[in-house]
């Protein structure tokens, strides 16, 4: 044994200006390349098996609804398709509205900016400041998620003007080689995902929300539909009710932040508008035409926008402020009648007749505005 009192380990100090050896540990020989091949291997082999996994719950590629994607979106704008026909709201405007069959009735195929669980009035107020947007607007108008400005997914506007040359690329690599064929790749099928929503018992001053499962499926052109998942399988769609209940049963401050009193709500309501006027002000100022329009809701989420966000302090006064026109599905028959499987969106089918009906009554608002000039 080394005598460590009479022969001290020399450290750095010990020897000014000159370096502490490096250790050297010899790695013994292994079969690298068959370590890697078999590495490779199982890689290979627990991917597809996560594949097949999801692919038998019934999962097929769909494109992410990325915020990359919606900046391809926007861009078009001030690429020279300015003049266009340009969707916003939040998820019925998204869902609901299917772009093959407006530009089947048109001849013109919208440019799709809605987000889900997101206020246009960012968007709109981005718009207005945009001289390259000289179209038509059409607003969607979800009362719980536009008078209370909901920012679920809020960063896709800083996205924009922020995105890297890598991060453009990536969006690139993504869109191009692997969202059209994995199905896995979803968000709401990711490892992380799927561990957040595990049952974990919640700490003390934590409100429980629960997340959305995945409820479409999107098109390279945010065409998108409701995933016939929700409407054919009687589990799947229970448990999308579900969340639904149970994010709508929360107290009002919890679900509209700062309106749980009369006050706030009036508030709240009063400087959305507000943002809304001086938006469609500078729009109209330079020509574009703007339009609302009210997609259904159903069941206990109606009851809700009925009771905490009724028409005549919503809807009504937003038309009223904004001197716009809207259209609203209770005053169409043709609009009315039809199948949300959660209360919220349309079916892929119901999706359709609903843009086949709404498309001619947009079309001659539209018309009304263009002989007001």
């Amino acid at each position: 044994m080394r005598d460590t009192v009479s022969n001290p380990r020399l450290t750095a100090s010990d020897r000014p200006g000159v370096a502490q050896p490096v250790p050297v540990r010899d790695i013994p020989p292994q079969p690298w390349r068959f370590v890697s091949i078999v590495a490779a291997a199982l890689f290979f082999v627990l991917l597809a098996g996560w594949e097949r996994y999801w692919r038998h719950f019934g999962v097929v590629p769909s494109y992410r609804n990325s915020d990359g994607q919606w900046a391809e979106q926007r861009r078009r704008i001030d690429a020279g398709e300015g003049g266009k026909t340009v969707l916003i709201g939040a998820s019925r405007m998204l869902f609901d509205i299917q772009l093959p069959e407006w530009e089947r009735a048109t001849g013109e195929r919208p440019i799709q900016l809605a987000m889900e669980g997101t206020s246009p009035v960012p968007v709109l107020e981005d718009l207005a400041a945009d001289p390259n947007f000289t179209g038509r607007l059409v607003i969607d108008v979800t009362p719980h998620v536009l008078f209370a400005g909901g920012m679920y997914r809020g960063d896709m506007l800083t996205y924009v003007k922020s995105q890297t040359p890598a991060q453009h690329v990536g969006d690139w690599l993504s869109m191009t080689f692997l969202e059209p064929y994995v199905a896995f790749y979803d968000p709401d099928f990711a490892l992380g995902t799927i561990v957040q929503r595990q049952p974990w018992p919640l700490r003390p001053g934590l409100v429980e929300r629960v997340v959305p499962r995945k409820l479409v499926q999107h098109e390279l052109d945010r065409n998108t539909y409701l995933w016939d998942k929700v409407v054919d399988d009687p589990e799947y769609h229970e448990l999308v009710r579900n969340i639904w209940l149970r994010n709508f049963s929360r107290p009002v401050g919890q679900i509209l932040p700062g309106m749980d009193t009369p006050e706030g709500k009036r508030k709240v309501v009063d400087q959305q508008i507000a943002r809304m006027v001086a938006a469609i002000d500078r729009l109209r100022a330079r020509g574009v035409r703007v339009l609302f329009v009210r997609p259904p809701s159903d069941g206990p989420i109606r009851a809700f926008e009925d009771r905490e966000l009724p028409r005549a302090q919503t809807w009504d006064l937003v038309l009223e402020r904004t001197g716009t026109p809207g259209i609203h599905y209770e005053d169409y028959p043709e609009l009315m009648g039809y199948e949300l499987p959660e209360w919220s969106h349309l079916s892929a089918p119901e999706a359709v007749r609903f843009t086949r009906a709404l498309v001619p009554i947009v079309e001659r608002e539209f018309a009304k505005l263009e002989t007001k000039r």
